[in-house]
């Protein structure tokens, strides 16, 4: 599959360049998928503050991104983040550069450093968990954007401070990029991305696809 990123002022046009296929709205990934002979052609997932009609609509959600020794979590309301904060901890082996969850599949924890890097990555958990569940005991969450090592999950949903949602969460949307730093910056991006189109197309639409396209950004 491949994608492309749509901006807002270009998705009437390209709504009209499709409008020969027949259409489904997937609520799940806010996602149009345009149809022929029953199989799916194109995914349009919409800009998260837009409804099917490209209006802009009321939605609160979160954006939760984390990494071996740092995270990002926001809180967006009327396309703006208006709250966020980051962390940081000391979870990796400086001299290996390994973190401190990985060595302990291979070596014990017995040096005061690695109880250090130990307590310092559930302590990390414990501060990102009370601020996620400040956002979602105050407003109503349409939405998780979220990015997590695997090896990292099992920490979030085994903190002392409860995650406020489950790892089988429907609203949870796996941003589909990798974010090495999971600062503010990445934050931003992933608000960025989130807060305009993404056209998904088959392999063999794609020359199909880039000639629409081209007339879509010729306007």
């Amino acid at each position: 599959m491949i994608s492309r990123t749509i901006p807002v002022k270009k998705l009437d046009v390209l709504s009209e360049k499709l409008q020969n296929f027949e259409s489904h709205y997937n609520k799940d990934s806010h996602t149009i998928e345009y149809l022929e002979n029953s199989e799916i052609q194109y995914s349009l997932r919409l800009p998260w503050q837009l409804n099917t009609q490209f209006e802009a609509r009321d939605v609160v959600y979160v954006i939760c991104i984390i990494q071996t020794e740092s995270a990002s979590v926001g809180l967006v309301k009327n396309n703006e983040i208006v709250l966020h904060k980051t962390f940081s901890t000391y979870a990796v082996r400086k001299k290996q550069g390994k973190s401190q969850i990985k060595y302990l599949k291979t070596r014990g924890k017995s040096k005061a450093g690695s109880r250090l890097r130990l307590a310092n990555t559930i302590n990390f958990f414990e501060h990102i968990n009370e601020r996620l569940t400040e956002y979602f005991k105050d407003n109503t969450v349409e939405k998780i954007a979220f990015s997590c090592s695997k090896i990292l999950i099992p920490y979030l949903y085994s903190s002392k401070v409860a995650c406020p949602f489950d790892k089988k969460d429907e609203r949870i949307y796996k941003v589909p990029k990798h974010l090495s730093n999971a600062n503010f910056e990445d934050l931003q991006m992933v608000h960025q991305l989130l807060s305009k189109g993404e056209l998904i197309i088959k392999e063999d639409n794609k020359d199909e696809a880039e000639e629409m396209l081209q007339e879509v950004f010729a306007n």
